[in-house]
């Protein structure tokens, strides 16, 4: 099954947020104009979520004159309706990353992850920025064979990376934790966090504005030509600029083909519950903590700021949403918390987002004007973010973070750009059977 024609319009109204909870509790409503005519720029940024704003705030905070391009609205993709965490590490485990790149690379790898959240961090301080930050995000493990990896895990983390914000938990203190008995054991991490992701979007334009970038919405890219400098050809204008940053995730499709046989969409959902009350909200989650489980195909949760569950999961193996996203996810989070079988869904919205073969980002200079990140596999609030300024600093002509993310192996998807989809609905497929097994 080859991608659908136009997959940036496979599944919402054009230029429109989806009906999320997340575009009903915006903190400001913002618009920006459509690109006409022809433009020039030090650099052309093409795609507004987290990568792209970060790489257009923080080259405009260098002195570089950025245009930035969005086929839709700010934020419009995962990176405003994602599930909101802020994790730690790499989307890969440290031993995984040992074993792929070595244990000086993978300590590299750590320290750009802690990076990371810390950008995150000190970018919603310095702009003010509105996003209901809230320490915590909990591991837990679906199945009993698992708790013994997750309690080496914290200790490893503890012992080799020296990160003391993580704790393994047992079956007891999670009971105390969730009111759930789905899990058996898990890890702690007080370290990482969660937020309202569009508004942090939204926080980094308004941050983007005030650096002097021009943001252009309802701009989609046509084409990119190379050259020396490089010009980026829409409907009704173009730009030339010297350099150029694709920053389009999992909508990159035919836009740059290298990029796309790297990096796969897929379609995750979130819905939103009706407001709970207190005592309800706390049983389900006592610290108001997120939490990600340990399945293939992931569930993860969290509690909004007005006490929605915010619960996100389900397996969709079409590029088409479901037709009723509501019921589609609600049968995960009754397997968890079937005490909110009676609980009204005011919420229900699916997102595109960009993965790997190994779940690594593709960091890559397609030429020498011409730089890439994406592909963060449900990462991107802290990596894709990190991502921007790290674009930044090789532009500016500090490389060295770039390389050692660019150094990490991310290989063509077998069959290529075509072929992907398929085989990888097979291995979705083995995946979630192998857990329920």
């Amino acid at each position: 099954m080859a991608l659908p024609k136009g997959f940036l319009h496979a599944n919402d109204k054009s230029g429109q947020y989806p009906a999320s909870y997340y575009a009903a509790t915006v903190n400001k409503q913002l618009s920006f104009p459509t690109l006409r005519g022809d433009h020039s720029c030090d650099v052309c940024v093409i795609g507004a979520g987290y990568a792209g704003l970060s790489a257009a705030l923080h080259l405009a905070q260098r002195g570089y004159s950025v245009k930035l391009l969005e086929a839709h609205r700010v934020g419009w993709g995962a990176s405003g309706r994602n599930g909101g965490q802020l994790g730690s590490g790499q989307r890969l485990e440290q031993e995984d990353l040992e074993n792929l790149v070595g244990l000086e690379r993978a300590k590299a790898l750590w320290t750009l992850s802690e990076d990371a959240k810390d950008l995150v961090k000190n970018l919603i301080q310095t702009h003010q920025i509105e996003c209901d930050l809230k320490p915590g995000i909990l591991h837990a493990d679906h199945k009993k064979s698992y708790v013994k990896h997750s309690q080496q895990l914290a200790e490893k983390m503890q012992r080799d990376y020296g990160y003391d914000q993580i704790e393994f938990v047992d079956k007891a203190k999670l009971l105390q934790m969730l009111d759930t008995t789905a899990y058996h054991g898990g890890m702690l991490d007080r370290g990482a966090a969660h937020l309202h992701p569009l508004n942090f979007a939204l926080g980094l334009a308004q941050a983007c504005q005030a650096a002097g970038v021009e943001i252009f919405e309802h701009s989609e890219v046509d084409e990119v030509q190379n050259g020396e400098p490089a010009t980026i050809n829409l409907a009704n204008g173009s730009v030339t600029a010297r350099y150029v940053i694709y920053a389009c995730n999992g909508y990159i499709d035919k836009l740059e083909k290298k990029v796309a046989a790297r990096v796969m969409p897929i379609n995750n959902y979130i819905i939103a519950t009706e407001p709970l009350s207190e005592d309800l909200a706390r049983s389900l989650i006592r610290d108001d903590v997120a939490v990600a489980d340990s399945k293939f195909v992931i569930n993860y949760y969290r509690l909004s700021s007005d006490n929605r569950m915010l619960f996100g999961g389900g397996e969709s193996y079409s590029f088409k949403f479901p037709a009723d996203i509501k019921s589609f996810v609600r049968k995960p989070m009754l397997d968890i918390y079937p005490q909110l079988k009676d609980t009204r869904i005011d919420y229900g919205w699916g997102g595109t987002l960009g993965i790997t073969l190994n779940r690594m980002p593709y960091f890559a200079q397609i030429s020498p004007n011409i730089l890439n990140a994406s592909g963060f596999s449900g990462h991107g609030v802290a990596m894709a973010t990190l991502a921007g300024k790290v674009l930044a600093e090789a532009i500016d002509g500090q490389a060295s973070r770039f390389d050692v993310m660019a150094k990490v192996p991310t290989h063509i998807f077998p069959g290529g750009r075509h072929m992907r989809w398929p085989l990888m609905v097979l291995a979705m497929l083995y995946y979630s059977l192998r857990d329920r097994l």
